[in-house]
């Protein structure tokens, strides 16, 4: 490859690799943006003693995301594997909030429970690298009356 070449070809490949990384910044916003309205979800049942975890929407949820991503044209079991991972750390928050910490294995077992049957590769489990702590959004305690 002659030196002008192999400079185009790095230029490209910059400019791509900076498209990537606008795409990565876009979706840390938006899953911030998402844990707002979970942490919102999250106060609401806790305040209304509802369980943390609602695996009929999220079956609802992944069929609806398997759908979308095959129009999209990305693999539906990844979709399902991000959303699966997601949601955990949704109910992890919930726990919290909820202040029942002795829920939580019914609630990651409920997560994993409304994964696509027959796919052995669903659920947080899936997702490659160590699971996160609280991240993203910092639960905040439900609001008590003064």
């Amino acid at each position: 490859m002659a030196q002008d070449e192999r400079d185009e070809t790095l230029r490209e490949l910059d400019g791509i690799r900076q498209s990537i990384d606008n795409i990565d910044a876009a979706l840390v916003h938006l899953l911030a943006e998402r844990f707002k309205f979970t942490q919102q979800v999250g106060r609401l049942k806790a305040t209304h003693g509802l369980p943390p975890a609602d695996p009929e929407r999220e079956r609802s949820q992944i069929q609806r995301l398997r759908t979308l991503a095959e129009g999209a044209h990305l693999d539906p079991a990844f979709a399902e594997k991000w959303f699966n991972f997601v949601v955990a750390e949704v109910i992890h928050h919930h726990v919290i909030l909820a202040g029942d910490q002795n829920a939580a294995p019914a609630a990651e077992a409920a997560t994993a429970d409304s994964a696509h049957p027959g796919d052995a590769h669903s659920g947080p489990a899936a997702m490659s690298g160590p699971k996160p702590g609280p991240a993203h959004v910092t639960p905040k305690p439900p609001a008590t009356a003064s």
